[in-house]
């Protein structure tokens, strides 16, 4: 009796398991394109704060000196020391009472394709 030998298993292996390592490839590159995006967008969402932030702390130094020529227009803030890509940030300050002022707050950050715009009220009480 002789003996009968499967020529082509250990090509059909290796091709199996090219495949395999294809479809797994894919996955991952899918799964690493989520990953870069929600990082962009905690990394957006974080310049951002620390853009209202500034854009606060600058409004309660102006009401804090009494520069009233500030009062009612929009500023747009110097922050190219900030390195978060295009950023925008634009104050406006508006005396509403004797006791309190409202300060309007819009920040834009993008980085890539995303792009983030907010705008905030704030009240800050006068001295």
């Amino acid at each position: 009796m002789r003996k009968i030998k499967q020529k082509g298993f250990v090509l059909v292996f290796i091709i199996t398991v090219i495949a395999v390592i294809g479809i797994y490839m894919f996955v991952l590159t899918g799964n690493s394109n989520i990953m870069i995006f929600q990082s962009n967008r905690a990394y957006l969402e974080a310049a951002q704060r620390n853009l209202a932030a500034s854009g606060l702390a600058w409004a309660k130094k102006e009401i804090k000196n009494g520069n009233k020529e500030n009062f009612g227009k929009p500023i747009e803030l110097d922050i190219t020391n900030i390195k978060a890509g295009s950023t925008a940030l634009t104050v406006t300050i508006t005396a509403a009472s004797d006791k309190q002022a409202e300060v309007q707050i819009k920040t834009s950050c993008s980085r890539g394709r995303q792009k983030l715009n907010r705008s905030d009220a704030y009240q800050i009480e006068l001295p």
